[in-house]
């Protein structure tokens, strides 16, 4: 049994064919990255995985069960906008996932409690790189270092799935770099399941075993929002050749100038 299973899925909102006929079948601890135009509905099924939506037909199935509903501690999210919290520092941004799950009506941990969950902090962060960071403000760390608070903020909770939301699309060329090994060692180190959204072709090749490309194949002018994306392309990475990597581009940007209009 594969550990998430998608079948026949569609998303519509009211006459509008958001995904259609989704079909994929994904084993634990693979890095899925997910490519396509604007307006593709990539977002979309990461939400749908996260539980912020819902489906409107077909099946979403985690290990032969359907999707929890809501959000939980074994779903991550990293979005592009870094999601921390201006009031904390480092080390209490990280620890308030801990102590929200632990405590929901106080949300704080006191004594042995506390002192259990700054160990698994202050472990993230050495892994992140930010243990030198712990008691500054976010607005005093870079937006690379942002960027991995965020992703320290999911790592704590040991999620099993996370999910990225183009999150390197706002950082400088050197930074993504830095950024893209970070977020493979720490897939190798835990064995999380990752679906990560990109607009770059190169890191959608670049990172992870795998990658789905959404694309919009049927068109009507007539009714633009009468069909929805599927998936296209799902490709072992490492196993692409140039020819195929170029229909890809050519597929991408075509649905981009459909969707424009």
């Amino acid at each position: 049994m594969s550990f998430i299973t998608v079948k026949n899925l569609w998303k519509e909102y009211g006459d509008q064919v958001v995904l259609e006929n989704l079909n994929l079948s994904v084993n634990q601890g693979e890095f899925c990255t997910l490519v396509g135009a604007s307006g593709c509905g990539k977002s979309t099924f990461l939400k749908m995985l996260l539980g912020q939506e819902t489906l409107s037909r077909g099946e979403l199935l985690l290990e032969g069960n359907a999707f929890p509903g809501e959000p939980d501690r074994n779903r991550g999210i990293v979005f592009q906008r870094y999601s921390v919290f201006p009031h904390l520092t480092v080390r209490q941004n990280v620890l308030l996932g801990l102590e929200l799950e632990q405590s929901p009506l106080m949300g704080k941990l006191f004594s042995s409690a506390r002192s259990e969950a700054l160990k698994d902090v202050d472990a993230i962060l050495k892994s992140v790189g930010l243990a030198h960071a712990a008691n500054k403000w976010p607005h005093e760390l870079s937006g690379g270092m942002q960027q991995r608070l965020a992703i320290a903020q999911s790592f704590v909770m040991k999620p099993r799935i996370l999910l990225l939301d183009e999150p390197f699309g706002a950082l400088d060329p050197g930074i993504r770099g830095d950024m893209h090994e970070l977020i493979l060692k720490l897939w190798r180190d835990t064995g999380t399941t990752i679906f990560m959204v990109t607009h770059d072709l190169y890191e959608g090749f670049h990172l992870g075993t795998r990658l789905l490309v959404f694309d919009k194949v049927r068109n009507d002018p007539q009714q633009p929002e009468a069909y929805g994306a599927t998936i296209t392309y799902d490709l072992p990475i490492g196993q692409t050749d140039p020819q195929t990597y170029e229909s890809i581009e050519t597929s991408v940007s075509k649905t981009a100038r459909n969707l424009s209009t």
